[in-house]
């Protein structure tokens, strides 16, 4: 059984799927077995949208990434005319979810420790031993008022510790020198602060923006690839959701759009999911032979 987590109008939920086995010329008749354990609940099961997304703004289904490299061919003119769809207004809001409790009460400040306390409390140069303080929770929550993060109640969600990362890197996001420099174009995806830009010798002519790269199981490789398929209308083969603006490096994993939000705990399958309008102009910037490096360590895996 496999079981996937998806999140509906705000509401996480467990989907599971039953794999269908072969069968056997000579199956012999059994008890029906015992129903399976439940199972246990993804450590974020009860967070929640701090405001309410409307009914055809759903936050997350399961990314729509390619396994599989696809099958490549040559886009017609006037296929590559026709631009993807634009995302739903408030499909990027600075929206950080938030545990139940919290939502029900509305609370002003949370007492509870998020997902990158510790990665936060670090940025704002707090004691950083991953415990959730009344003044931990009043910095973090001035850093959300200011950069317009909602709810702001000091929970240290994805939302919040990826506009620290942003906010840093904005000037020189290469100052650690971790993305080779070459006298030709490389697209820089650093997995550790799960940003993206694109450097030419020492220039940066794209971004940085945010992105989302793979997840446990399907994280995304690291070492030098190259573009080798850019599809802008892209449709997976697996799950039949859009790509925009995808533009393949290595096997099924590729740039592209997703019309929601990248501020996730759970990664992607293994590509590198953009913002619509990051995704738009990346292809611009970005043609095939282009090289890609990629280094670091998703927070979490």
């Amino acid at each position: 059984m496999i079981s996937r987590r998806i999140v509906f109008r705000g509401v996480a939920v467990l989907l599971a799927t039953v794999t269908a086995l072969p069968a056997t010329a000579h199956a012999v008749p059994r008890a029906p077995a015992p129903p399976a354990p439940a199972p246990a609940p993804a450590p974020d099961l009860d967070l929640v949208p701090g405001v309410p997304l409307g009914p055809d703004q759903p936050w997350q289904i399961d990314t729509p990434d390619q396994a599989l490299p696809p099958e490549v061919y040559t886009p017609t003119a006037q296929e590559d005319a026709v631009e993807p769809r634009d995302a739903a207004p408030g499909a990027y809001d600075l929206i950080e979810y938030v545990p139940l409790a919290d939502a029900v009460a509305k609370v002003s400040c949370s007492k509870q420790a998020g997902p990158y306390q510790r990665q936060v409390e670090r940025w704002l140069k707090l004691k950083a031993d991953g415990k959730q303080s009344t003044a931990d929770c009043e910095a973090i929550r001035a850093f959300q008022v200011k950069h317009k993060i909602k709810p702001a109640i000091g929970f240290a969600g994805p939302v919040t510790w990826s506009s620290m990362m942003l906010i840093s890197a904005r000037k020189n996001p290469n100052a650690a020198k971790k993305c080779p420099v070459r006298s030709y174009k490389v697209a820089c995806v650093d997995l550790d602060r799960q940003l993206t830009w694109v450097q030419e010798d020492s220039d940066v002519v794209f971004g940085p923006v945010p992105m989302r790269s793979g997840r446990t199981g399907h994280l995304t490789r690291k070492g030098w690839h190259k573009v080798y398929w850019r599809h802008k209308n892209h449709v997976s083969t697996l799950y039949n959701e859009p790509m925009p603006y995808a533009q393949f490096f290595d096997g099924g994993e590729a740039f592209h759009a997703v019309y929601g939000s990248i501020y996730t705990t759970i990664g992607s399958w293994g590509c590198v999911n953009l913002k619509l309008g990051d995704a738009r102009k990346l292809w611009d910037v970005l043609k095939k032979g282009d090289r890609v490096y990629v280094w670091g360590r998703r927070p979490g895996t």
